[in-house]
């Protein structure tokens, strides 16, 4: 079995289905198994709407992807896995903050049962993690949920990245554009 299975903010699709990206890796997957992921990653509709749908061929001599529909494909490949760890390393990055929203809401929906490991800069990501853990410097400095975080350490790291992010987004809102937010970064493990 599986144990652990990643997610990186570009993720690799195959000259093949996308039926055949999803599966990969567990080959046995069903139609059933396929389209469950795909409608929890917000894939299906998207899917349907294509030529041949799940049949439907990706690559030079195929369909061109969006980077979010690259994105939810590849969150549907890595729900079919079914691994008990599900790591994220700024897996959503590429993503606006609406379709961020929804990746995360896939992940939340199908997630209870495994232990998701987050690499972000975007505090968004990890806002209702259980545990966060700030790291600087390869060290780990605040530790914590959103909320305790912000009452115990009200001016420690985690509290100014949001607050630096919260002011890049007020300003990048005003000049029509989006911010990844400063390079520190917060990870979270939740179960």
């Amino acid at each position: 079995m599986l144990t652990m299975c990643d997610l990186q903010s570009e993720p690799c699709l195959f000259a093949s289905t996308i039926f055949e990206n999803i599966a990969y890796g567990r080959e046995a997957a069903t139609e059933a198994e396929v389209v469950e992921v795909a409608t929890l990653a917000n894939a299906h509709k998207f899917i349907l709407a294509l030529p041949d749908g799940y049949r439907t061929w990706l690559g030079e001599r195929g369909v061109q992807l969006s980077g979010e529909q690259r994105q939810r494909v590849a969150v549907a490949r890595a729900l079919v896995k079914k691994a008990p760890i599900l790591l994220l390393d700024e897996a959503t990055s590429a993503l606006d903050a609406e379709s961020e929203r929804s990746v995360q809401d896939a992940l939340e929906r199908s997630g209870t049962e495994r232990t998701t490991i987050v690499g972000a800069h975007r505090l968004a990501s990890v806002r209702n993690a259980h545990v966060i853990a700030v790291i600087d410097d390869e060290k780990v400095v605040e530790q914590g949920t959103h909320s305790h975080l912000l009452k115990h350490h009200p001016d420690g790291s985690y509290a100014r990245m949001l607050q630096l992010q919260r002011f890049a987004n007020g300003a990048a809102t005003a000049n029509g554009a989006s911010s990844l937010g400063p390079s520190t970064s917060a990870r979270e493990a939740t179960r």
